[in-house]
């Protein structure tokens, strides 16, 4: 069986990629978040603020490695602080950081592992209020395509770039009837992303369903980036 550490399993679409694989019964999993996750099944769970130090405890092969913290600090750009701009940077990149260096030698040994980490449409589309978010997701994909070229062939890494999706992280910009909607219509399939057709895609990049595939960017967004 394999082994997979998901970070950020407690809630959203960390959670969602948790629960599929648990249901699968087919992978040992490691989850680490602020809290713990509520789900049935049999995992092993850390405590982890990766705004603070990292260090992990996992087996001595490491399979698969999904990064799911995130924010969503929309602002006008007049008003973002350099405070802002840091914490976005320390959980969206940083975070990602710590957690893959403390997970390197594991996934090393594997001999045949995959990182997933995850973007943000916005970065390869302009979208007003976004700057502070778009520019820490930014450097996250710098970061996952350096380390696809540097860590190959024995680790892939490749990154999921979702528009807005159905979690708690997005509560506010969902928090209506009428917001539902007008968000749903800005994407050409009309409807707001669900936390399953992000995990459908991240298990598929964990599996060697995708061998071929390393330093990729896969967008998934209703249409919003490509179609007008």
């Amino acid at each position: 069986m394999s082994n997979i550490l998901i970070v950020g399993a407690s809630s959203g679409i960390g959670k969602e990629i948790a629960k599929q694989f648990l249901s699968s019964g087919e992978h040992n999993l490691y989850l680490a978040s602020r809290t713990k996750p509520e789900l049935e099944g049999n995992y092993e769970f850390q405590e982890l603020d990766v705004m603070g130090d990292v260090e992990l405890n996992l087996p001595d092969e490491l399979h698969g490695l999904v990064y799911a913290p995130g924010s969503i600090n929309l602002k006008p750009f007049h008003r973002l602080k350099e405070e802002d701009f840091l914490n976005d940077f320390q959980l969206n990149t940083l975070g990602a950081v710590k957690v893959i260096q403390s997970a390197l030698k594991p996934l090393k040994n594997s001999k045949n592992a995959s990182v997933v980490l995850f973007s943000t449409v916005a970065v390869g589309t302009g979208l007003s209020f976004h700057a502070s978010v778009s520019s820490a997701k930014g450097a996250l994909e710098g970061l996952g395509r350096s380390l696809s070229a540097e860590l190959a062939p024995n680790v892939r890494v490749n990154m999921i770039a979702p528009s807005l999706t159905d979690t708690p992280l997005a509560e506010r910009l969902l928090s209506s009837e009428d917001k539902r909607k007008a968000n749903a219509e800005r994407h050409p399939l009309k409807k707001i992303g669900t936390t399953a057709d992000i995990a459908n895609a991240t298990r598929y990049l964990l599996t060697d369903d995708s061998q071929w595939m390393t330093g990729q960017v896969l967008t998934i967004d209703g249409g919003l980036s490509v179609i007008r």
